[in-house]
């Protein structure tokens, strides 16, 4: 996970990012870091272990390539065989696949075992970076919010969150996702929130690998000294769950960057998962006990009461082995005038949080997803997440359509 880093850096999976400086206005002062963790951690997970690949995501355990995106892969020269033996781990940027459709993520038995999900941390680099907002629409810096500890079983009391993890060129990393309901399947979804940055390296990258998602992470929150010999079904009582599906914004794609905010108000994701080891054709949401609706009609900052906040912070002084919220009557963040405004709250979590849900009780008095976080100060204190409309439900429905019939 890479951290916050200096200027306006954005928390991120890879970096924080760089706002276009062609809008004149106020500079904003707070340096930003990539929440989404970019962990460098061990490799000795990293050897052969057994591969499984083929079929449906459809809670079976396996992943099925589909026969153009094969071909594609071929003319990438990627040999899906070599590729769940340790050929992923060749970032040659040539080879590196980055297009909307172009995701693929094989299932590699036993890949994230609890010494790699541990040392997934953030190795902490900063940029230095001004950004630009307009002051019209950018209300003062919140006041810190300090960041409380849930209470475990997360599972009773935040079944919906959990972790991200993922490979990059630069090691083992993880952000933070929410459990989201699917359209396409009431009651029964394999969908998860979570940012950007955390599925894909922006504009000068691709999309990440080994990618799966751990529900209720750490879930009786030990510390990390009683985590030093766990198994794995203690950190993840509730499975591994890989992608076998993940989308983001055409514009992260295109802007995403490693500093400044580019791409921030778009800086959204949703991966579709399937269990590691099968689950007997249970959903990720029969599973967890529940699934949050997203609000793509958010009201207007000026009208939101409060937003809770809730990640898996890594860099310092957190661990990242538990899971933390915020909660604060959000403010306005202007990136740049031609993108929509961003959620802004006071909170002190850091890298690790990132894409970490975001949660508003609506006048119906029921929660819904509104946001993730996407980027905060160097010095942490604060983040900002996208307001979510019509191009994040575009990406929400893109993936709920692609297995409606499965």
């Amino acid at each position: 996970m890479r951290s916050i880093r200096p200027s306006f850096t954005v928390r991120r999976g890879r970096g924080s990012r760089r706002t276009s400086p062609a809008l004149a206005a106020v500079a904003l002062a707070s340096a930003l870091a990539l929440t989404a963790t970019a962990c460098n951690g061990d490799d000795k997970a990293d050897g052969k272990p057994a591969a499984s690949a083929t079929a449906v995501g459809a809670g079976d355990g396996k992943i099925r390539i589909p026969d153009d995106l094969k071909q594609r892969l071929k003319e990438h020269g990627i040999d899906i065989d070599k590729w769940k033996n340790g050929a992923w781990k060749n970032w040659n940027r040539d080879d590196w696949l980055r297009e909307a459709n172009d995701f693929i993520n094989p299932i590699i038995k036993g890949l994230w075992d609890p010494d790699r999900m541990r040392h997934a941390n953030d190795p902490n680099k900063g940029v230095d970076n001004d950004i630009s907002g307009d002051q019209g629409v950018t209300d003062p810096t919140p006041q810190p919010v300090k960041a409380q500890a849930v209470t475990p079983p997360y599972h009773t009391n935040a079944a919906t969150s959990g972790k991200v993890f993922f490979d990059s060129p630069e090691g083992h990393m993880v952000c933070s996702g929410t459990v989201v309901e699917d359209p396409a399947h009431p009651g029964k979804s394999n969908l998860v929130w979570t940012a950007g940055h955390c599925v894909h390296a922006g504009k000068k990258g691709g999309w990440y690998r080994n990618m799966a998602f751990v529900p209720s992470y750490n879930n009786s929150g030990k510390s990390v000294a009683q985590l030093q010999n766990a198994s794995r079904s203690e950190i993840a009582p509730y499975g591994v769950w890989w992608a076998d599906a993940a989308r983001t914004s055409q514009q992260w794609i295109d802007q995403g960057g490693e500093t400044g905010g580019n791409g921030a108000p778009y800086d959204f994701a949703v991966i579709h998962v399937t269990p590691e080891q099968g689950n007997g054709g249970r959903s990720l949401e029969e599973t967890v006990g529940g699934a949050l609706p997203v609000n793509f009609d958010a009201p207007a900052v000026p009208k939101v009461d409060g937003i809770t906040a809730s990640g898996y912070p890594e860099a310092a002084p957190f661990d990242g082995q538990l899971l933390y919220q915020c909660k604060d009557k959000p403010g306005r963040l202007s990136i740049e005038q031609s993108a929509p405004t961003m959620y802004r709250i006071g909170c002190t979590m850091t890298a690790g949080s990132s894409g970490g849900g975001w949660v508003e009780t609506g006048s119906d008095g029921k929660p819904a997803l509104v946001s993730n976080t996407s980027i905060g100060p160097v010095t942490s204190g604060w983040l900002a997440g996208p307001r979510l409309g019509s191009v994040a439900k575009g990406v929400y429905e893109s993936v709920s359509r692609k297995f409606a019939g499965q």
